[in-house]
């Protein structure tokens, strides 16, 4: 654990060249993955690893606080949110023609499909 312990503390308190970032930034959060891996004792699993960078987010020493949360280019999410409006259950065939339409797996599809709907009944739920 000690070794851990020191690479976060210099990972934190050091100034880091933008080029460096991306490497850097692997590296802490595959210690982490890996610190956590040896606590549950069994290998981490996407929402696993989800909850790892939640829980110890990037030091601003190598990350520049720009966030990436969309993945998709405009364009397709605005197609992607006039199917949702219409219907938020595609069936597989609607789930191709929008990969088709989109340059999305039909996986991909499905899975914002299903975390749109979700997040939906999260603000539902608030309200």
């Amino acid at each position: 654990g000690g070794n851990y312990r020191e690479l976060y503390h210099i990972l934190e308190n050091h100034k880091f060249t933008k080029e460096s970032h991306a490497k850097l930034q692997a590296l802490w959060l595959e210690a982490h993955y890996q610190e956590a891996e040896k606590l549950r004792g069994r290998p981490l699993g996407p929402v696993d690893k989800y909850r790892v960078r939640k829980k110890f987010p990037l030091p601003r020493t190598i990350w520049d606080g720009e966030q990436k949360t969309h993945c998709f280019k405009e364009r397709t999410r605005h197609l992607l949110r006039e199917w949702y409006l219409q219907d938020p259950y595609p069936n597989p065939s609607k789930k191709r023609e929008l990969a088709q339409a989109t340059g999305l797996t039909p996986t991909q599809v499905g899975n914002w499909f299903k975390n749109r709907r979700q997040r939906d009944r999260a603000a539902a739920a608030k309200n």
